[in-house]
């Protein structure tokens, strides 16, 4: 097995006054050529935008964008004509494919939205542009991981163009999982929302990240009440559409 761990405090950071965003990943103003990508996961922004605020209309292709908001309310808009508003609970998913364009807001006057932004290398290029949204309320699990995101559209969650398996978890102190890879050559990224947990004897605290790949399976246990991200994604660039 190799890991590599990404602590909290270790993040790219930028504060625009109304976007305060927390980089994983080399992004924008945030260079780091150690920190590119971990496969073909290319960003993870940690944002929070204040009330009344939010991106406006601006311009992606050839990514599949994810959103998953963590409090509050986001406002979306796009070219393909959707208007629809995501909330705690809920996953959204672009394909950018050909090309699109899109804005964010946050849809409240009295108070800030915090969401994270996740873009995956997809693996064909000049798709039709696709926009969808779920509650993943109804597959929600407690004390174990949940799927909410995968390559089939027929599975649980969203889906999109790469072989990626995203799952969420939301644990009790003490209580323990596990996780197997669902594809061979894939790794795991671990992104801790709340709380500590220890994965395969590392412990992580909230906001952490931690990446596993060259394994079938590792350990989790929660070491106080948290809730955790694991994005499965191809490790190899050579997945990625041409």
């Amino acid at each position: 097995m190799k890991t590599v761990l990404h602590k909290a405090g270790t993040r790219g950071h930028a504060n625009h006054g109304w976007l305060n965003s927390h980089h994983t990943f080399s992004f924008a103003g945030y260079q780091n050529p150690e920190r590119m990508h971990f496969g073909v996961l290319r960003v993870l922004n940690d944002d929070q935008v204040d009330a009344g605020r939010g991106f406006g209309t601006h311009p992606h292709d050839n990514m599949e964008i994810i959103s998953i908001p963590l409090e509050g309310d986001l406002e979306h808009k796009d070219s393909m004509g959707n208007a629809a508003t995501i909330k705690e609970g809920d996953v959204q998913v672009m394909s950018a494919g050909t090309g699109i364009q899109h804005s964010e807001y946050n849809k409240n006057a009295d108070k800030k939205v915090k969401f994270l932004q996740i873009w995956v290398f997809p693996n064909k290029r000049n798709v039709d542009p696709r926009y969808d949204q779920i509650s993943i309320r109804d597959i929600a699990k407690k004390n174990a991981f949940y799927q909410v995101l995968s390559p089939n559209p027929d599975d649980d969650g969203v889906w999109i163009h790469q072989d990626a398996w995203f799952h969420l978890g939301s644990f009790d102190a003490g209580s323990t999982d596990s996780y197997s890879i669902k594809k061979e050559g894939n790794g795991v990224y671990a992104f801790i929302l709340e709380g500590e947990v220890e994965i395969n004897g590392q412990k992580l605290e909230k906001r952490d990240g931690f990446g596993l790949w060259e394994t079938d399976t590792f350990d989790f246990k929660s070491l106080s009440d948290s809730r955790v991200l694991l994005m499965e994604v191809p490790m190899s660039l050579g997945s990625i559409g041409r």
